[in-house]
Formats: C-alpha cells, sequence, structure tokens
C-alpha cells in the first residue's frame, strides 16, 4: 500500500494493520519521519514537500517489489506525506511485516533508504531568513548504494 496525502496519518492504525497480516506474522518494523528544526539551515521552522503524483507512487510501488523479492515480506504500508508542514509533524512512515525480524528490518530500511534517492519529492526547508530547496545528501546517496553493494 503506497499513499502520498497532505493530511497527518495514525501511527498506531498503520502498525495494527501490519500486525494483522496474517498467522505467520512474527515481526513487525517501523519508520517515522518527522520535521525537525535543522536540516541544512539552522532554525528552520517547517518544510513544504512536492511530489510528482502518479510517478511518485510507481517508483514506490517498484521499491516494495524489489523489497519483497529480496526478503519474506508479508505485507508493507508506505505513507508520505506532502504540502507544508510544521515541526514536529510525521512526514513519512515505512511499515514492513514479515515471518522474522531480519527481513523486516532489512526491508523496511532498504525501502527507506531507497525512497529518499528515488522517489520523485522536492523538499523546502522554510525559515525566516529565507526558504531553500534541500538538494540530495552524499550520505543519503552512500546508504542507498550499501544496498547496490550488498545484492543477495
Amino acid at each position: 500500500m503506497v499513499i502520498i496525502q497532505t493530511n497527518d496519518f495514525d501511527h498506531a492504525a498503520q502498525y495494527q494493520a501490519l500486525r494483522a497480516a496474517g498467522p505467520t506474522t512474527g515481526a513487525v518494523a517501523t519508520f517515522t519521519g518527522l520535521v525537525r528544526d535543522f536540516g541544512d539551515q539552522s532554525q528552520v521552522s517547517g518544510l513544504f514537500l512536492e511530489h510528482y503524483p502518479g510517478m511518485t507512487e510507481r517508483v514506490i510501488e517498484d521499491l516494495i517489489r524489489q523489497a519483497s523479492q529480496r526478503w519474506d515480506v508479508q505485507a508493507v504500508r508506505v505513507i508520505h506525506r506532502v504540502g507544508e508542514l510544521a515541526l514536529g509533524d510525521q512526514i513519512v512512515f515505512v511499515g514492513v511485516s514479515s515471518a522474522h525480524r531480519g527481513d523486516a528490518f532489512a526491508a523496511c530500511q532498504f525501502i527507506m533508504d531507497a525512497l529518499k534517492t528515488t522517489a520523485p519529492f522536492w523538499k523546502k526547508e522554510l525559515a525566516a531568513d529565507g526558504d531553500h530547496w534541500v538538494e540530495q545528501k552524499d550520505s543519503d546517496l552512500e546508504q542507498a548504494q550499501q544496498w547496490q553493494d550488498d545484492t543477495p
């Protein structure tokens, strides 16, 4: 399941949906990203996120497919918010259920790492001294590259 939306999401409801994936579910791994007060600049007051509708969902669905081919994945949920977000707001939810914790952890991290480098999102930091479009970070690219170097 992939959802791109402006509204907030209920983390507990998403977890429960993953937990109910089936009787063999033995692990649920989740990641939730939040708006923080720093980034490329200090004293960030919020974020504005844009995406490429249709393409964004297809890219994330492909990441889920890749994760499902590499690990024993039972269910995956990805929610990403767009629009204007305030400090502390939830931005992204990635959740994976599996029979085993190793598969759930790995698939969740893979999806999040790949999402940051391949999904067509654009992020602008909002601050008193001016807004700033965020460029892709080398550290995110390096983190995503580990999965290329670690193919099974």
